[in-house]
């Protein structure tokens, strides 16, 4: 079992018309996914320009919802969330700062593109869908992603060549237990 805190709006993307409709579809293939697995899942939802005077939090399964108030982003929720005497946290935010946060606070972080690689290719596996050339495209755009998104000019790094760095070694066991 994972406890699996993520960026909400990281994950859904800023490409669609209706925000409301991928936000329920997202949450609706969580709560499959936290069945199927196990695991426990809280999302966390900017409120800060149209929210509540207070933050809102819904549980449905295994799956929590917070929207967070009015005047405050979801990332300062997260924040608030990362203690190190809580949950044994994976953190999944495209956002490098909360990546970052997460890794100074113990915690593993992931990738939004790689948390849904795992999530689309759990739900297939369980029979949402059957097809293998929708898994394959997201799988080939996850490695462009990679490619346009890492190219560095190269600097020697510093260490063992032939051992993952500390940050990289808990992002693949937080990968595992997805």
């Amino acid at each position: 079992m994972a406890y699996i805190l993520i960026d909400g709006y990281n994950l859904i993307g800023i490409g669609h018309e209706d925000f409301e409709k991928a936000r329920n579809k997202i949450i609706k293939d969580l709560q499959k996914y936290a069945a199927l697995n196990k695991h426990s899942i809280t999302i966390v939802f900017d409120g800060w320009k149209s929210g509540h005077e207070k933050q809102s939090r819904v549980k449905a399964g295994h799956v929590t919802t917070i929207f967070s108030r009015l005047g405050e982003n979801a990332d300062t929720v997260i924040k608030k969330m990362l203690l190190p005497d809580g949950s044994p946290w994976i953190v999944v935010s495209s956002d490098r700062e909360i990546s970052d946060y997460a890794f100074r606070k113990g915690f593993a972080a992931v990738h939004s593109e790689e948390f849904e690689f795992k999530l689309s290719s759990a739900l297939r596996s369980a029979g949402d869908d059957n097809s293998k050339d929708d898994d394959m495209s997201i799988e080939i755009e996850l490695n462009k992603y990679y490619e346009d998104e890492f190219e560095e000019p190269y600097t020697r790094p510093k260490g063992n060549p032939r051992q993952l760095s500390k940050k990289d070694k808990i992002k693949l066991q937080a990968l595992r237990k997805l």
